[in-house]
């Protein structure tokens, strides 16, 4: 005589709910991960900051002439002379319209 064990098998409302649990699961971590993503990308200032550095070196190198502006992608880019200090000093400022961010710099001439 064999031995027949039945197992338990689930049952319908049981796999329902898991399969449940798992597609909402999938989506919170779906949406976390496309928040993460968006805001890395609004973020990211490495093209504005690269564009700052060329004109700091043309500021350096006596190539720009002060007050300079310009808008790069969404940014507005300003070099101004510094009135608190004398001599070969600058400000440059980097403004985003959309997200309000700024990035400063302070800027010294070489004679």
């Amino acid at each position: 005589m064999a031995l027949l064990k039945k197992i338990k098998a689930s049952s319908l409302m049981e796999t329902l709910v898991a399969t449940v649990l798992i597609v909402v699961i999938f989506m919170i971590s779906s949406m976390v991960l496309n928040n993460i993503i968006a805001t890395n990308i609004r973020q990211n200032t490495d093209k504005v900051e690269e564009r700052m550095n060329v004109l700091e070196y043309q500021y350096l190198h006596k190539v720009l002439e002060l007050p300079h502006y310009e808008e790069y992608e969404s940014w507005e880019i300003s070099i101004v002379a510094d009135e608190k200090r004398t001599g070969q000093y600058a400000v440059m400022k980097a403004e985003q319209t959309k997200t309000e961010m700024s990035i400063r710099k302070s800027l010294i001439g070489e004679d």
